[in-house]
């Protein structure tokens, strides 16, 4: 039987290669120079052990803790995708246990069946989830923050007031991390049923594309009802959180925080993407014009990385998920009060990319591309037509913020090349083109 020590130091030594591989490690802009273990938890002492683990990945000035559960078999170290050892991880939840640290947990008043085998999903990027059953769904956070995890703290709030937009939160796992509380998993309602938006979109996308000569509301998967809808459940939503933790109304120093920040990132963007020089003028207009919104704006606690692939679709409605906000970004600032424009934002870019994913890597079309620029501008336009009709008096309808709007909707594009250079080049042209066709555009957003 191989002893944790060994087995840590062995998985240790490893994963400078191998974490570079993983679609849920977000440091692939970078090589790694160093990984040491921070905690080290035994969940299982027999054969196979499993070990829950706590590393600390050195990336040059930036050091990230992550969690992994490992084992010792020969062929994989990575044990979440073995259905046997995941399965009491369930168990240890339904029990209330507390396990070298770490606590499992059910919430108040939840009884959950034991017994189940986990089932690893495998569509995820930044996080991996573990399937019960057909009941349940257990997301364990791969890059860990200090203190409760916002998607824990959002969806319980959103539970308490009974929104009907969420999968029910049923437990958690919590450990220390240098000290202080992490939230380590969360454990909600699986609705096997479910068909992520991006599927759906796209495959709206893909019909359009194989007519040619259609219009987007002449073909029979025509997406607008569907993102109508989805305006209407985003909108709602947020008036659950107003409803659950509060809002507050911007003032001229708080929009001048955020066009600064929205400037900062240009900034550093821009050095290392030098495909966007061309656009940084008139990104820099936008962002001093977002300066003169008229009136107060409200701020509050948001989803903070909105897009197709976080949203479900179930019999009864859409289903919001994964309200952790950019992994990428600080918890300070995935946990501040900022604008559910923000989140409209983000959901309009979405509708970009799914047009647009289809011409990536294919000869111009000039057709095509004409059919993807009509489909993205029908589903813009019907979503923020849903979100207005549902939205909160506090928030109002968006396109009544054109200049903001359209700065948070640029700010994003402007991360998306980031995103784009550092990981998938070939697609950089996605967001590259929009910011030339939004800045072109003024304010207008459908």
């Amino acid at each position: 039987m191989t002893e944790a020590h060994d087995l840590v130091d062995k998985v240790v030594a490893e994963l400078p290669a191998w974490l570079p591989e993983q679609r849920w490690f977000g440091g692939k802009d970078r090589p790694i120079t160093s990984v040491r273990p921070l905690r080290t938890t035994v969940l299982r002492d027999g054969v196979p052990v499993l070990v829950h683990l706590v590393v600390e990945v050195e990336q040059g000035d930036r050091r990230e803790p992550y969690q992994l559960l490992v084992t010792d078999q020969p062929d994989n170290h990575d044990a979440t995708g073995d259905s046997e050892l995941t399965g009491p991880l369930l168990d240890l939840i339904a029990e209330g246990r507390e396990v070298g640290g770490l606590v499992f947990a059910p919430e108040p008043g939840v009884e959950i069946q034991t017994g189940l085998r986990g089932r690893r999903i495998t569509s995820e990027q930044s996080n991996t989830s573990l399937v019960f059953g057909s009941q349940y769904i257990l997301k364990l956070f791969r890059k860990l923050t200090f203190g409760e995890n916002p998607d824990l703290v959002l969806q319980r709030a959103l539970h308490e007031v009974g929104c009907e937009h969420i999968a029910q939160p049923l437990g958690s796992i919590t450990g220390e991390l240098d000290g202080r509380g992490t939230t380590v998993g969360m454990l909600q309602q699986f609705l096997p049923d479910a068909v992520d938006g991006w599927a759906m979109a796209t495959t709206s996308v893909r019909d359009l594309m194989t007519e040619r000569d259609l219009h987007a509301d002449e073909v029979g998967g025509d997406f607008a009802g569907e993102a109508q809808r989805l305006g209407q459940a985003v909108a709602t939503v947020h008036a659950d959180l107003e409803r659950a933790l509060g809002a507050e109304h911007a003032d001229a120093d708080d929009i001048e925080r955020s066009v600064q920040a929205m400037v900062t990132r240009l900034d550093d963007v821009v050095a290392r993407v030098p495909e966007l020089e061309p656009y940084v003028p008139a990104l820099r207009e936008a962002f001093e014009q977002a300066r003169d919104t008229p009136g107060a704006i409200a701020i509050q606690h948001i989803h903070g990385d909105l897009h197709l692939g976080q949203v479900l679709r179930t019999v009864h409605g859409w289903l919001l998920i994964d309200f952790e906000g950019e992994p990428g970004a600080p918890i300070d600032e995935r946990t501040a009060l900022r604008s559910p424009l923000r989140d409209v934002a983000g959901m309009l870019r979405s509708f970009d990319y799914a047009a647009h994913q289809l011409l990536v890597g294919r000869p111009e079309d000039h057709q095509l591309a004409v059919r993807a620029l009509e489909w993205s501008r029908r589903n813009r336009a019907a979503f923020t037509q849903g979100y207005a009709e549902s939205a909160s008096r506090t928030v109002g309808d968006p396109r009544e913020r054109g200049y903001l709007l359209r700065a948070f909707e640029l700010d994003k594009a402007v991360y998306e090349v980031a995103y784009e250079h550092a990981n998938r080049p070939e697609w950089l042209t996605v967001p590259l083109s929009s910011i030339a066709r939004i800045t072109g555009e003024g304010a207008v957003q459908s």
